[in-house]
């Protein structure tokens, strides 16, 4: 074999390594490593100290592997919320395209929910771009999933009621929280704006928290008769974008040859 190849060959089966430790919800031992990878225990030890020099890989107090400060570096220099933009988006596609209605990514900063995405809906009525607009978190069905989760938490004092159906009692929201992580999908009917629906879902991350909300929105006299249709679909392509972040679409080596030590 080649000197390309060998040299090919064992920088694919470093990249596992660091795929594996990425992809994984908690630290990993060496021997969850070398159990993953099949590779001999010298081989393993070897390229998990060149990956630890590059600063790929590191250990914590307790010797375990996890990913290493140049990831922590990438993230600080760049938008932390790009990423996950990036990999929402065909996501956020299809749903517009099986709704025809407005679609919504946001995330929570401080005590704020923030969108990060939309796609526009297909229907004049009822297309807007949000992604400037501030509003109280218990009035959007985004917000509200973030307030079930306990992401966020109510702000003190007495709580705005845009409209009459806005939900304006914290005992109110809190019930309408409980209802929420029952079925899943969170709810505003006319509680923002008069004549406007949205209904939002969870997005977990590889540790199954909470990290950004997935919803939709219309004309209440367009959504209000398929809101659990709506719910359930929202569900789904959520758990499809949750099973992305955690990984579990990222390419899996299939080769069977080992690296002799």
């Amino acid at each position: 074999m080649s000197d390309t190849a060998t040299g090919t060959r064992a920088l694919d089966r470093a990249a596992d390594l660091v795929a594996a430790v990425v992809h994984a919800d908690e630290p990993m031992t060496f021997a969850d490593l070398q159990d993953a990878s099949g590779l001999a225990k010298s081989t393993t030890s070897r390229m998990l100290t060149a990956l630890e020099r590059a600063g790929l890989l590191e250990r914590d107090a307790a010797g375990l592997y996890v990913a290493g400060r140049l990831f922590w570096l990438y993230a600080a220099r760049h938008d932390p919320w790009a990423e996950l933009v990036r990999l929402a988006r065909p996501v956020m596609e299809a749903i517009g395209e099986e709704t025809g209605e407005t679609v919504h990514l946001s995330v929570a900063r401080g005590d704020r929910v923030v969108q990060v995405a939309q796609v526009d809906s297909t229907y004049l009525l009822g297309t807007r771009d949000w992604t400037e607009v501030d509003v109280p978190a218990h009035t959007s069905a985004l917000g509200k999933v973030f307030l079930a989760w306990d992401v966020l938490g109510l702000p003190g004092g007495a709580l705005e009621r845009p409209t009459p159906a806005t939900l304006a009692d914290r005992a109110a929201v809190r019930r309408d929280g409980v209802r929420t992580r029952e079925r899943g999908w969170a709810l505003t009917l006319d509680e923002l704006e008069i004549g406007l629906t949205g209904v939002a879902v969870p997005v977990l991350d590889v540790h199954r928290d909470v990290i950004a909300a997935l919803g939709i929105s219309g004309p209440t006299p367009r959504l209000e008769g398929r809101l659990d249709e709506l719910g359930r679909h929202l569900l789904d392509q959520s758990a499809a974008l949750t099973s992305v972040l955690r990984g579990s679409h990222a390419h899996r080596s299939t080769r069977t040859e080992e690296v002799v030590a």
